[in-house]
C-alpha cells in the first residue's frame, strides 16, 4: 500500500496539553465516527520537510480525535504517463480521497511555486470518477515549507486548486520558513510559533469537518448536475419548497 507509516503517533513533545482541546469540535456536530483526513506532501527527499510537517499534522489530528492516512507519492507515475491511469498508486490515491472527509496538503515552495510532485497528486484526482466525486465537499487545510524566508506562494496556489477541486478550504494556513531549522535530528518539530500555527490549523480543520459533516451533501447539490443526470426534484420531498410555503 502507498501509505506512510506514522512513527510515534501519540508522542507530541512540542504540544502543551494544558492548552489543547482533545475534542475541539464538541457541540458543532456529530464527531463520531472519527473525522477521516487524508494528508498529501510534495517532496521525495529522504529528509522531506513537507512530509515531516504532514506527519506532525497527522499526530495532532489523531490527538484531536481524527483518523488519518498519509499517502506516499514515491511510486506515483506522472499524469497521462500510464494509459487510462491504470496504476496501483493512482487507484489507491483516488480510493483514499473517496474515503476521506477532509484533506491536508503541504508543499515545499520551489521556484516560487508548489512542486511537480504535489501537483501530480492533485492532477490524479478527477472531479468525477464513475459517478463519484473524490474531492467535492471535502474540507481542506493548506501548508507550505520554505528553505528561506517566509512565503505564501504555495499556499495561495493550493487554495486555488482546492477551489477548483470543489473543496471547502479553511481560513487558517501554515507557512514554515527556514524549515531546516525547525526539526530535530529525529525529524520531530521543535516547539515554536510555527508549530503552534500547525496546531491551530489542525484544530480548525477538525472543527470545520465536523461542522460541515451533516450538510456536506446538500452544500454541493447542484442544479447543473441534477439536470445532467436527469434527477428531477420531487415537490413532496423538496424541503426548500416546503419551507417557503406561506
Amino acid at each position: 500500500m502507498a501509505l506512510r507509516i506514522l512513527s510515534d503517533p501519540d508522542h507530541l513533545p512540542a504540544l502543551n496539553p494544558a492548552f489543547a482541546h482533545r475534542r475541539p469540535a464538541t457541540g458543532l456536530g456529530p464527531d463520531e465516527p472519527a473525522p477521516r483526513i487524508l494528508l498529501l506532501y510534495g517532496s521525495l527527499r529522504e529528509r522531506s520537510y513537507s512530509r515531516l510537517c504532514v506527519e506532525e499534522a497527522a499526530r495532532l489530528l489523531r490527538f484531536f480525535g481524527a483518523e488519518t492516512r498519509i499517502f506516499d507519492p514515491s511510486a506515483l507515475p506522472l499524469p497521462d504517463q500510464i494509459a487510462g491511469d491504470d496504476h496501483p498508486a493512482v487507484h489507491e490515491l483516488r480510493e483514499l480521497s473517496i474515503w476521506s472527509e477532509g484533506h491536508v496538503w503541504c508543499s515545499p515552495e520551489r521556484h516560487g511555486q508548489i512542486t511537480s510532485i504535489m501537483k501530480a497528486q492533485i492532477d490524479h484526482l478527477p472531479l468525477a470518477l464513475r459517478g463519484i466525486r473524490p474531492t467535492q465537499g471535502r474540507t481542506l487545510a493548506v501548508m507550505q515549507v520554505s528553505a528561506g524566508s517566509q512565503s505564501f506562494n504555495s499556499v495561495n496556489t493550493l487554495r486555488i486548486l482546492g477551489r477548483w477541486m470543489r473543496m471547502f478550504t479553511i481560513p487558517n494556513q501554515s507557512s514554515v520558513a527556514k524549515a531546516f531549522q525547525e526539526f530535530d535530528e529525529a525529524g520531530r518539530m521543535k516547539a515554536s510559533d510555527y508549530y503552534d500555527r500547525i496546531v491551530d490549523v489542525m484544530e480548525e480543520l477538525v472543527r470545520f469537518t465536523v461542522l460541515l459533516r451533516p450538510h456536506a451533501t446538500q452544500l454541493v447539490d447542484r442544479y447543473s448536475e441534477r439536470k445532467a443526470s436527469g434527477v428531477a426534484i420531487h415537490p413532496a420531498t423538496d424541503l426548500s419548497s416546503i419551507a417557503s410555503k406561506p
